[in-house]
Parts: structure tokens; C-alpha cells; sequence
């Protein structure tokens, strides 16, 4: 059994090896949610992870080193990041955006070249989280936030959090709290990567239409998903076309 995982702060997403069910498959089957050919995807809460007792074959991510089997085989979120575009992007140019839980990074190429980068791991920190956490208190699905016009001018999670709570106190329906607060994320996001035409988003706000519809606003949205850094991963590691 081979695994590999991209393991954010509060989701891992894990590729595994394995032409038949297996423990890890087992332990985790209601976490799939892709197979193809002899792979399998998973989107694992970390916490679940962190403690299952399993060793994985190449890691990248925020908490990637904990049950690391070679520390040798930890690769940079951004490395991976930037693989994992080329090997999606036939074009080999563009910028690609990946927004998570605790931070925010971008990486441009022209042709197959570096051409820039940025990291914000504080002013965009618990942006996902934050969504999720707001999702949970106020009893609200993703399915009823609607991208709206208005949008909060906040600069991360913890201001738009405390935002979000004044306006829900004064009369603020929950659901149009959050997609304000999700466009505004959504502006933001477009800001730090420069206000760039085109943009392929990877992360678990592809999954948000709310915010994929606000940042449509602004620019155009190619999303490629959840396992972006994971083929980076797997492409360094184990030499795999993944087209």
C-alpha cells in the first residue's frame, strides 16, 4: 500500500495505491471520493489522521510530517502547488491560486516558466475554517448562501468573523452574512494575486459555489479542485503521467 498525502490543518487529502480494499480503505471508506484506475482519493479530517497509525510515502502540508515514513520525501506546499498546475495545464501557463483553511498562495508560469509567487499564511489565515465554523453555529448549509453585490471589507477570518456576529446580532440574516463575508474573501483573494484576468483555483472553495460565483465577479475561475498539490506530489515522487 502506497500513500501520499496533502495534509492541511483541518482536511487531508490522501492518494492511495492499492488495486484491492485495503486497511487504510477500510478504516476510511466514507471519507472516498474519487477512484481511478488503481487510486484512490480521500478528503480526511486531520484530527481523524494525525492519530490512525499510518505511514505515508511522500507528504506535503502543514502537519505532513507527523507520520512521514521517510522525512526525506516532504515536499514544499508551493513546490507542489506549482507541479501539480503543470501537470494540469496543458498550456503550462497561467496563475494558479490555492486558498485552504489557514492560509493563501499563488504561483504564476509563462510557458513552463516561473515567472512569480506569493505566501500569506496571516492576514488570510482561518479563512476556510472560519466559513466552516460560521457554517456549523448559525445551522446554515453551503446550498443556501447566494452570492450577493454586497460584500464586507475585511482583510481575514478573525475581522470577518467578528463582523459577521454584529451583523447577525442587529437583524442580519446568517445566510447573507456569510456570502458577504465570502465575497469579500473572494475580492481579497483576487487583490493578492494581483488582480490577474484568469485565475485556477485549487482548494476546498472550489467546492463553494457562493465564493467560486463572487470571484467570477472579478475574474475568470478555472477550478481544478481539491487534489492539485497531490499530483504535484505524486509527479515528483512516483514519475506519474496524471492526465
Amino acid at each position: 500500500m502506497i500513500l501520499y498525502v496533502d495534509a492541511g490543518t483541518t482536511w487531508s487529502k490522501v492518494c492511495e495505491f492499492s488495486p484491492c480494499e485495503s486497511l487504510f480503505e477500510d478504516k476510511f471508506k466514507k471519507y472516498l471520493k474519487l477512484t481511478k484506475d488503481n487510486r484512490k482519493y480521500y478528503i480526511i479530517p486531520s484530527n481523524l489522521l494525525k492519530n490512525a497509525g499510518f505511514n505515508f510515502t511522500a507528504a506535503t502540508g502543514h502537519m505532513s510530517k507527523i507520520n512521514l515514513a521517510n522525512e526525506n520525501n516532504y515536499m514544499n506546499e508551493v513546490i507542489a502547488l506549482s507541479k501539480g498546475f503543470l501537470v494540469n495545464n496543458d498550456k503550462k501557463s497561467g496563475l494558479i491560486l490555492d486558498l485552504g483553511s489557514r492560509d493563501a498562495k499563488w504561483v504564476k508560469f509563462n510557458n513552463g516558466k516561473f515567472k512569480d509567487l506569493d505566501w500569506n499564511n496571516s492576514c488570510a489565515s482561518a479563512t476556510g475554517a472560519t466559513i466552516e465554523m460560521l457554517l456549523k453555529f448559525y445551522e446554515v448549509s453551503v446550498d443556501e448562501l447566494e452570492v450577493t453585490d454586497e460584500k464586507y471589507n475585511i482583510t481575514c477570518g478573525i475581522f470577518g468573523l467578528e463582523k459577521i456576529m454584529d451583523d447577525i446580532a442587529n437583524g442580519e440574516k446568517a445566510n447573507l452574512a456569510i456570502s458577504k463575508f465570502l465575497h469579500g474573501i473572494a475580492y481579497n483573494a483576487w487583490s493578492f494575486a494581483k488582480k490577474p484576468k484568469e485565475i485556477y483555483l485549487s482548494g476546498g472553495f472550489c467546492d463553494n459555489k457562493c465564493f467560486t460565483d463572487s470571484l467570477s465577479k472579478y475574474v475568470k475561475v478555472n477550478k481544478l479542485g481539491r487534489f492539485v498539490l497531490l499530483d504535484g506530489l505524486m509527479q515528483e515522487y512516483n514519475n506519474l503521467q496524471l492526465h
